[in-house]
């Protein structure tokens, strides 16, 4: 039997003695797929083409961020909506900001997001540096 006759057809379902048949699902589609076994077991494994590395890149230099400040309760902590890169902080402890002023610019998914205060008052923590990496939630600034 040549490998034409092997073939399965959708109206056709035919069974060949030296092949198995699975069921196999795709994306929600599902396949009839008939396998053949190779002598000995297995296909010989193809051989693996090389891998070029390139060189590492030179370590960045970044500043640590301060470390977080306890919230008080008459605090408005600034948290990170979504994941992302800070491209700008707009404040510094002791800044004084009203209600809906621009504190961070933060980028998630190649978009820039204005992060803004809902509250008036003054800055008492900064948390996030230009450039840093921040997860939801994260603490970016404190307002009093």
């Amino acid at each position: 039997m040549n490998k034409k006759d092997r073939l399965l057809s959708k109206n056709k379902r035919m069974v060949v003695n030296d092949m198995k048949r699975f069921n196999i699902t795709v994306n929600g589609r599902a396949y009839d797929v008939a396998v053949e076994e190779v002598a000995g077991g297995a296909a010989p494994a193809p051989a693996a083409a090389p891998v070029q590395t390139a060189a590492p890149a030179p370590a960045s230099v970044q500043t640590a961020a301060p470390a977080p400040v306890e919230v008080s309760a008459d605090a408005t902590p600034i948290n990170a909506p979504m994941p992302g890169t800070i491209l700008d902080v707009k404040v510094s402890v002791g800044s004084t900001v009203s209600e809906g002023q621009v504190i961070v610019i933060l980028e998630a998914m190649k978009m820039e997001n204005d992060i803004c205060t809902p509250v008036s008052g003054k800055v008492v923590s900064v948390n996030v540096n230009k450039g840093d990496t921040v997860n939801s939630d994260d603490l970016l600034v404190v307002i009093q």
